[in-house]
């Protein structure tokens, strides 16, 4: 830690909370048949409670299926067991997923990694196992998610969580998944916007998850981030469900970066 630091945290006298404000449910996502990777915890299962809340029927995912079937009881929704790196398990999921919502009408690609590795400790098992979690996976569910949409003239929802990350350079795998991310969902927001299909991003900053080290529960404080803390898996799970309502519905094809304006190029700045 620099001198700096040292010096901001022996000056800092009382833990950092967020004071946020989020809408009364108000059933704007009713009839939605929403699919959220990554939904046993995190922002994942931030998105799938308020979708639920908003009157949704959500279906999460996730690797381990005794905490998948504890939060999908705690939240109230459907759940199945995917792991994304799985590619050729797609077709079976798709079709047992369908199956149980009766339909389906939105994708919530939330699943992701990141090893926190610098530049010389990158190697080719964590370059691809990041690749092939935050690039890969979300492809080849995506490019299912359209061709059912397509076929079935369905106007649909794809929402990717990205990060800050994938705003700014980086050398590290990371940060290189999310800005292929981002290439990636503005390309099909343009290719499919005549099917009446939205595809957004939501680019968080530091969030207070497992993958971060934060604890919502605890002190947020945070030097990076210009308001002096993380952020909450709620703050992002708000403006999801913001976005998959008919509310946005003239919004494709948009970064919504959620960092208080770290990421913005200004020539000012410091």
């Amino acid at each position: 830690m620099s001198v700096i630091n040292t010096i901001k945290e022996l000056l800092r006298q009382a833990p950092v909370y967020a004071n946020i404000s989020c809408l009364s449910p108000s059933a704007r996502l009713k009839g939605r048949k929403i699919i959220v990777t990554g939904g046993t915890g995190g922002i994942g299962q931030a998105m799938a409670k308020r979708f639920v809340e908003e009157g949704a029927d959500v279906l999460i995912t996730g690797r381990n299926e005794s905490k998948l079937r504890q939060i999908s009881h705690e939240i109230g929704c459907k759940s199945l067991t995917l792991d994304v790196v799985m590619v050729e398990s797609f077709a079976d999921f798709f079709s047992q997923a369908i199956d149980l919502l009766k339909g389906f009408d939105t994708l919530v690609n939330s699943t992701g990694i990141s090893l926190h590795e610098s530049f010389f400790d990158v190697d080719a098992e964590g370059f691809d196992v990041q690749f092939n979690t935050n690039l890969r996976g979300p492809f080849f569910l995506t490019q299912r998610a359209l061709r059912y949409f397509v076929d079935n003239g369905i106007k649909g929802n794809v929402l990717f969580i990205s990060s800050e990350a994938g705003e700014t350079a980086d050398i590290r795998p990371y940060g290189l998944t999310k800005a292929a991310v981002n290439s990636l969902a503005q390309g099909l927001a343009y290719a499919y916007a005549s099917d009446g299909i939205r595809i957004n991003i939501i680019a968080p900053g530091v969030t207070a998850t497992a993958m971060t080290g934060f604890n919502p529960d605890e002190d947020l404080f945070s030097n990076t981030s210009p308001v002096g803390r993380v952020y909450l898996p709620l703050e992002v799970a708000e403006l999801a469900a913001f976005l998959l309502s008919d509310v946005s519905s003239s919004i494709s094809g948009q970064i919504i970066t959620c960092n208080n304006a770290r990421t913005v190029n200004a020539r000012w700045k410091k």
